[in-house]
């Protein structure tokens, strides 16, 4: 035993040990505080100082680099004359020998002379394209942030790419610092070179996609001037079919025959088949699962097959029984032009609500279209078919749809948005063709706007209108009406329950609706989200707002960010209207809107 206590201590005294409880500053007298923050979280020292494992070594690496690393931050911010010291317990770190770094450091200290910040004497880059906007710093009197330059390089490159001359670059630049004076003479000398075409798209191979949908779905504008816009639109083209898990689009190094540029495209495909399943639940409308099967590339062209399915109301309070829904919807892009797309559609529901029960059956097709990244639309011909039964008695109807939609979404983000709006609209002519149906149209609107105030609180608007022309309440299916209260309109207010009253205590759906809803969604933890709602919905007879009913709910909510979206619970209780009492909860997944 003793034996042993004499190694253990002999290996101990011989192993590498951390550099523990070593001191670091930073002193910058006299240096802005952005400044010094800047150079604080630059220093490597400092960090390596702080590790509680850090060795010598570690320290003695870092502090080496962080002369040229804090001389950068420095530049960045116009401080072209400043002395930086990194001492290792009072010795310049640039001065010793990695042989002769001692086992132990105890003290590491930056000291940092920034200097007179210099300010641009000259600002010159030339040639520029027409229309090239430069950076409103690089100028005269302006501050000589090196970062300024390179924007300002990077600007003038631009400019002259966006006006078809793909390799421009900077052929040459001057930098020359007047230190009595404090001024830096800048001048960056570009290099237009020859106006660009697009040539041939080059695919790597590996792909289970065709080569030739391809080239239809990226619609690269072979022939034409060179357009980086042009370029990024055919990358999101092949991305927005959800087939591929990465697209890359290569410029050719080299110009061909009559200053062509050929494209290369290398594509890493998804996986062919995807699954998924959600889940909501309301105290009083009861629980709701939904769920999907998808093919991304069903015949090789990109093709997607998606199957969903949604059963709701399992235990609900509310009166009514489960509805259920299967849908089968098939897109192919690329059926006319790159941006416009062919979708068939066909689905079966079975709904048993609190006022009528409705078994009804969706088929047809359209086009979609996108215009703009954020600017899309669809518009198709759908034959659909009700079997009704409500408090107008039993009915078949039988319509020929032709909806229409545009959607511009400006939203960050779908699921969580915390800036930016959303708006969609469609109008859904109804045209007569069997049983007790009536010729109309069907009209909608969503609007939706969120706007941050500070890095904590999100405030989000939602407005919805929705009316049916032209034809009568029993000329349309009830599920095509309008009612009011619940997840999706009122929240506080029990699941539909409100509609239009009949003269005989009878209750159908509206012809007209409106929907309101406010939040103040409150950040409290990186991860979780408190929220304050307000809702309100009107549910009138006519086709446009004027005889009718008005009831809110309010309540509080929280978020739990899962890193994909945010799980909700809202719990809520009416304000106004008689519709409803007492307190009801909802779960789900993703913001209320």
């Amino acid at each position: 035993m003793p034996s042993f206590a004499v190694l253990t201590a002999i290996l101990l005294s011989v192993a590498p040990r951390p550099a523990a409880a070593t001191q670091a500053v930073l002193s910058a007298p006299g240096a802005p505080d952005a400044v010094r923050q800047a150079l604080e979280n630059s220093a490597l020292s400092l960090q390596a100082a702080s590790e509680p494992d850090a060795s010598a070594q570690d320290i003695f690496a870092a502090a080496r680099a962080d002369y040229a690393r804090l001389v950068g931050v420095l530049y960045a911010r116009g401080y072209y004359g400043p002395e930086v010291h990194v001492t290792l317990d009072g010795r310049e770190a640039a001065d010793l020998s990695p042989l002769s770094v001692p086992a132990r450091i105890g003290r590491v200290e930056i000291r940092v002379a920034t200097g007179r910040p210099f300010a641009f004497s000259e600002a010159q880059i030339d040639p520029l394209a027409p229309g090239t906007d430069l950076p409103e710093g690089f100028a005269p009197g302006r501050p000589a942030e090196a970062g300024t330059i390179r924007a300002a390089a990077e600007a003038g490159v631009d400019g002259w790419r966006t006006a078809g001359h793909a390799k421009a670059r900077v052929a040459g630049q001057s930098l020359i610092a007047n230190h009595p004076g404090a001024t830096l003479a800048a001048r960056v000398r570009l290099d237009p070179g020859p106006a660009v075409r697009f040539g041939d798209l080059v695919i790597a191979s590996g792909s289970r996609v065709r080569e030739e949908r391809l080239r239809a779905i990226a619609g690269l504008p072979m022939g034409e001037p060179f357009d980086p816009e042009a370029l990024d639109r055919s990358a999101e083209r092949l991305r927005r079919t959800g087939a591929f898990r990465s697209v890359r689009l290569t410029e050719a190094e080299t110009l061909g025959p009559g200053n062509s540029m050929d494209i290369g495209l290398e594509v890493v495909d998804q996986k062919k088949r995807r699954l998924g399943f959600g889940i909501e639940l309301s105290s009083l409308e009861g629980a709701t699962v939904s769920g999907y099967w998808m093919h991304r590339n069903l015949l090789g062209g990109a093709e997607r097959l998606r199957f969903d399915f949604e059963i709701a109301g399992i235990g609900g309070q509310e009166g009514g029984g489960e509805d259920l829904s299967l849908s089968a919807r098939f897109d192919r892009p690329a059926v006319i032009d790159a941006d416009t797309g062919l979708y068939l559609l066909g689905a079966v529901e079975d709904l048993d609500e609190p006022d009528y029960t409705e078994t009804n059956a969706r088929v047809g097709g359209g086009l979609t279209r996108i215009f703009t990244p954020h600017l899309s639309g669809e518009a198709g011909v759908l034959l659909r078919y009700s079997d009704v039964s409500d408090d107008l008695g039993d009915r078949q109807l039988t319509h020929l749809t032709l909806p229409v939609s545009l959607t511009w979404d400006r939203r960050d983000d779908a699921l969580d948005a915390h800036d930016g709006f959303y708006l969609d609209g469609s109008v859904t002519p109804l045209l007569a063709v069997g049983g007790a149906a009536e010729s109309g149209a069907l009209v909608k609107a969503d609007a939706r706007i969120y706007q941050p105030l500070g890095s904590r609180v999100v405030l989000a608007g939602r407005a919805q209108i929705g009316s049916v022309v032209g034809a009568s309440s029993d000329g349309v299916p009830p599920a095509l009406l309008f009612f009011s209260g619940g997840g999706g309109t009122v929240r506080g207010q029990p699941y539909q329950s409100l509609a239009v009253d009949l003269p005989n205590g009878d209750r159908i759906g509206g012809r007209s609706f409106v929907g309101l809803s406010g939040e103040a969604r409150i950040g409290v933890t990186r991860a979780i989200q408190m929220v304050a709602f307000y809702d309100a919905g009107f549910v009138g007879p006519d086709s446009w707002v004027s005889d009718g009913d008005w009831h809110s709910g309010a309540g509080l909510g929280l978020r739990y960010d899962t890193g994909i979206g945010p799980i909700r619970f809202d719990i809520a209780a009416p304000v106004d209207g008689d519709t409803g009492d007492g307190v009801q909860f909802y779960i789900g997944i993703g913001q209320a809107f």
